[in-house]
């Protein structure tokens, strides 16, 4: 089945050059002193109107930012290629991997229902009451206490025990997890690879793990309307990996037999293959909006619209990010006496504003 017409324009390129290498130099993020005192991650953002305040803070557009520099670090590469593991990225990896040998301990139950195995809270209460020391271990002695933000991230992004389901907003928690890290120097830029394509790939895999053996509900799905039930960053990162060949074009995925055989290296391809394992039926209904992003005529396209569309149907809608959590690393409002200045682009015009206390103050006041 190929890609629909007259339903859903293709994915469309964002202005600006196209990073089509690599070879780009990494890119720090800005260090952060760190903080006098960590605390558990909060909701913070209460409204549609604090939303808006959040998506227009330096503290977004910095987020933002480094999702696409990790982003145009993995450009062209292959899940198989040689990326220099860095000390704390492989203690990241190894925790990863703990959680993932604890779901043999915690098999599914018999239950009438087949969606939401009941077993999952148990393996998340696991996870939940280890969280904090599991990050510790990738944590330098001076920051130990922050594995009370980290713990946080780590268990809000395996799901949630009391409905039962997992989402775009989990993996959003994870991403936060690896952006603090960045913040406060436990990743570098020169992990930028590794993050993607070893720490973040084995994150997925550990949830596609999880959704196999506890038929997780989706969380906050809209059906067949969604790009996937569960998650969004494959995609974008996987078509990074694309970019730069001209032999497999994003209408190859409705060709399973060259799936299988890509799945390895890249992951949209994998990506294709679990909803493929997950769901019966023509692949146009089951999933529309990736059947229409098969007819974009390149890679470059879809993947810097991949981060468009990821801005607008995860980091822009309030039932998804009233439940994103911010503390003292990932911070939002940010301090009172503390005027920045935020970069936006667009169009081709690039415009620079100064976050003031202004904003900081409208924004509290409207908790």
């Amino acid at each position: 089945s190929g890609p629909r017409t007259g339903q859903i324009k293709p994915v469309e390129a964002q202005p600006g050059p196209s990073v089509m290498t690599s070879d780009v130099p990494p890119e720090e993020v800005d260090f952060i002193e760190t903080p006098k005192g960590f605390r558990t991650p909060t909701k913070d953002i209460k409204s549609q109107a604090e939303l808006d305040l959040f998506l227009r803070s330096n503290a977004a557009t910095e987020f933002i930012q480094w999702l696409r520099n990790i982003n145009n670090q993995v450009i062209g590469k292959k899940l198989s290629d040689e990326v220099t593991i860095s000390p704390n990225v492989e203690k990241m990896l190894a925790v990863l991997q703990e959680l993932k040998d604890w779901l043999k301990e915690v098999p599914p139950i018999e239950q009438p229902m087949r969606y939401g195995n009941k077993a999952y809270r148990t393996w998340h209460k696991k996870v939940k009451d280890n969280a904090r020391n599991l990050m510790a271990r990738i944590l330098p002695a001076e920051l130990e206490e922050a594995s009370v933000e980290f713990g946080v991230y780590l268990f809000e992004s395996i799901g949630n025990a009391t409905r039962i389901d997992y989402g775009t907003g989990h993996e959003l928690a994870f991403v936060q997890l690896l952006y603090c890290g960045a913040r406060v120097g436990v990743f570098t830029a020169d992990d930028a690879p590794a993050l993607v394509l070893r720490v973040f790939d084995s994150y997925i895999n550990l949830m596609r793990a999880v959704q196999r053996q506890y038929l997780l509900e989706p969380a906050g799905s809209h059906g067949v309307w969604s790009l996937d039930d569960y998650q969004f960053l494959p995609f974008y990162f996987g078509a990074a990996q694309l970019r730069n060949q001209q032999d497999m074009l994003p209408s190859c995925i409705h060709d399973k037999h060259l799936i299988k055989d890509l799945k390895k290296d890249y992951m949209y391809f994998a990506a294709i293959d679990f909803i493929n394992q997950m769901k019966t039926g023509p692949f146009g209904e089951h999933s529309p909006i990736l059947n229409d992003i098969s007819g974009v005529k390149t890679w470059d396209k879809v993947n810097t619209g991949m981060l468009k569309m990821w801005r607008a149907e995860v980091l822009s809608k309030f039932p998804v990010m009233q439940h994103f959590r911010l503390g003292t690393i990932f911070q939002w409002p940010e301090p009172e006496n503390d005027s920045k200045t935020t970069t936006t682009s667009s169009n081709s015009t690039t415009t620079t504003t100064t976050t003031t206390t202004t904003t900081t103050t409208e924004a509290k006041s409207t908790k």
